[in-house]
């Protein structure tokens, strides 16, 4: 064989292999096969271009949990996640100083309409409440400001951030979903770029919220 055929079906492989192994791990970490493919609150406001479910169990119930989702978000309790990494890209300023380490009093409560900052540029819509079950958050990103999009937008990523409560034998399980429709559709190509980093953020914010919840 050719050394240049040689390499196209080397590398052939290794895309048939992200995409059938590396990329469902990436796309679902955590969540059983049940909570990957079923429905969940949120999926009916975005199609879905880009897909993923995330989950973790908490040994505490959700009464205990939720009030450390309410409090998320830029100028809030932050999003318990890499804090530095926030703060180098500008949407690390959070009430506690970093990702807050308690339940912040002070925070005004969540509803319906209400906007939870994602940075200086804007941030997400609660387009679903329903207390201890599920929150949904939405926005229309710019992709190339990290902001809110605006009608002199040339890519818009709108998507959905959905946060679910499921009561579990010793505690209960969070589920993290995200659906996301790009525009202009050709970009979709794009999309799987998005899978370690998105993974290794949520992958921390998830084990973050268990250390805080059971601390």
């Amino acid at each position: 064989m050719r050394p240049a055929s040689r390499v196209v079906l080397l590398t052939g492989l290794a895309m048939l292999t992200y995409l059938r192994t590396v990329r469902p791990w990436l796309l679902t970490w955590g969540a059983t096969p049940e909570e990957a493919s079923e429905a969940l609150p949120g999926d009916d406001l975005v199609d879905g271009q880009y897909l993923t479910t995330h989950a973790i169990s908490l040994a505490r119930p959700a009464t205990q949990v939720w009030p450390w989702l309410v409090q998320m978000g830029y100028r809030r309790g932050g999003w318990y996640s890499f804090d530095g990494l926030e703060r180098a890209i500008g949407i690390g300023d959070f009430a506690d100083g970093g990702s807050a380490r308690r339940i912040l009093p002070d925070l005004r409560p969540l509803a319906l309409g209400d906007t939870v900052g994602l940075g200086p540029n804007g941030g997400f819509t609660v387009v679903g409440l329903e207390p201890e079950r599920s929150l949904v958050l939405r926005i229309p990103m710019d992709p190339l400001t990290g902001g809110r999009a605006s009608a002199r937008s040339r890519i818009v990523l709108d998507w959905t951030w959905a946060f679910i409560l499921r009561p579990a034998p010793q505690g209960c399980r969070l589920i993290i979903r995200v659906r996301g429709d790009l525009q202009p559709s050709w970009l979709a190509v794009t999309l799987p770029l998005l899978d370690p980093i998105h993974l290794v953020m949520e992958r921390k914010m998830l084990r973050t919220i268990k250390q805080r919840v059971e601390a």
